[in-house]
């Protein structure tokens, strides 16, 4: 027997292998990107604390200002928000600034007319202060909630979901 090889199975040794390679450059990193979810650490209490204590939360809306590290891909940065907190009864209550309308920031009491409601300057909208959208001004949905919580006496705020006061 001879262990010769021919140009013929050269030729299909070298083109399996490039096929190899180039297959396996696609189905890697798409098999990264699958899985991906798998190797991220979990994170560990996402409420962020502020350094507004409970006891000075009332029944009007006050300005809570949080912050937290946001990785955007390779670049890493400090974001600061704030949320609107408030009491009802014994329950804190906080709502996004974020008008639903075209993502204007809301202030309470921000028109004279209106001084028991957010009010959006963008478009003159107002909401309610459990964040429902007033009739006939332009929001087209109620202000989102945050959880909130009662850290060591002072206030947490953790994700954003949709009102559940309204509803």
């Amino acid at each position: 027997m001879s262990s010769k090889v021919t140009r013929r199975q050269f030729l299909n040794y070298s083109l399996m292998g490039v096929g190899s390679f180039m297959a396996a450059g696609m189905i890697l990193p798409m098999g990264r990107f699958a899985l991906d979810p798998l190797f991220k650490d979990a994170a560990a209490g996402s409420d962020i604390q502020t350094s507004i204590k409970v006891s000075e939360i009332t029944e009007e809306p006050t300005k809570v200002d949080f912050t937290y590290n946001q990785k955007d891909a390779w670049y890493e940065s400090e974001v600061t928000e704030f949320a609107w907190v408030y009491k009802d009864g014994d329950k804190l209550i906080a709502l996004s600034p974020v008008c639903k309308h075209l993502g204007c920031t809301v202030t309470w009491a921000g028109d004279d007319g209106n001084p028991d409601k957010f009010f959006c300057p963008c478009h003159n909208g107002l909401y309610t202060k459990d964040g429902n959208n007033v009739p006939g001004t332009p929001p087209r949905g109620p202000l989102d909630q945050y959880e909130v919580g009662d850290k060591d006496g002072f206030v947490t705020i953790g994700k954003r979901f949709e009102n559940e006061l309204v509803k």
